[in-house]
């Protein structure tokens, strides 16, 4: 009889088990390391938590940037099986010390997703700096997000593994600010006609991806020197990165910001 009743009452255990929706799907978060490219000397870290409704919320913390001015960010590569990683200076092609942002695509991808602080997210918000976050006196930089989940490019949660962090902007020159005395006019705005945009402001600053991060999958980038790797607090899950700044609207922000701050 008491076995009986034990039996029974396991349907209703199980029904309640399976109501419960926290059980199974908790959110989810994996840690970035970012490193520095271009001897910048920045660096930082970064959250990303996919939340049980689909909505992915990202949290960076940065320090060492060009203080006072805005830095392009943007979660960069491909969720179609391309393998896109974190450069290191073999990218440098044309041999001048640094890593344009045509050198790094072809190593980090295009722009997935434009970490704005609001509005749109698609790479043709990839300059608009009058929605990027701004390095404070200090160049620490802390950006704060939640992107809805209606609003992600379709697969972004399902394969965060193969995506990475960049954030743009560097002071090669060490004067504390954006100008063209050290590395001139930016080559990316110009091959788009666009006049007036330094090198420094477009070139990367930092990178970094998640390593061996996804539950039964294997990321599809490598881990290439200069980039990062992370930890994990649970069930290990996802990663990031990529780029392609460019858009008529965007450049053209980022050219009256600039001009507004010499």
């Amino acid at each position: 009889m008491r076995l009986a009743r034990t039996l029974l009452a396991l349907p209703a255990a199980a029904a309640i088990l399976f109501a419960v929706p926290s059980a199974a799907f908790a959110d989810e978060s994996v840690h970035v390391q970012l490193d520095a490219l271009n001897k910048s000397g920045a660096s930082g870290t970064a959250t990303l938590t996919a939340m049980s409704d689909g909505d992915l919320k990202i949290s960076i913390r940065s320090r060492g940037l060009v203080p006072n001015s805005p830095h392009a960010q943007h979660l960069h590569g491909s969720t179609s099986g391309m393998d896109f990683h974190c450069p290191d200076m073999s990218a440098d092609k044309d041999g001048n010390g640094f890593v344009s942002t045509e050198e790094g695509v072809p190593m980090y991808g295009d722009i997935f997703v434009s970490l704005t602080t609001k509005g749109d997210i698609s790479k043709a918000s990839g300059l608009a700096v009058d929605r990027m976050p701004t390095a404070d006196a200090k160049g620490n930089l802390s950006y704060e997000r939640t992107i809805a989940a209606a609003d992600l490019p379709k697969g972004t949660i399902e394969h965060l593994k193969d995506l990475h962090i960049v954030e743009h902007g560097i002071d090669a020159n060490h004067n504390g600010k954006y100008d063209m005395d050290a590395l001139g006019e930016s080559t990316l705005a110009k091959s788009a006609g666009l006049k007036g945009i330094p090198e420094e402001a477009t070139d990367p600053a930092v990178c970094g991806m998640v390593s061996g991060a996804a539950a039964g999958s294997v990321p599809v980038g490598g881990v290439a020197t200069g980039d990062g790797s992370t930890s994990h607090d649970s069930t290990p899950m996802y990663g990031l990165g990529g780029l392609a700044l460019l858009g008529a609207a965007g450049a053209f922000l980022a050219r009256r910001r600039l001009s507004r701050q010499s």
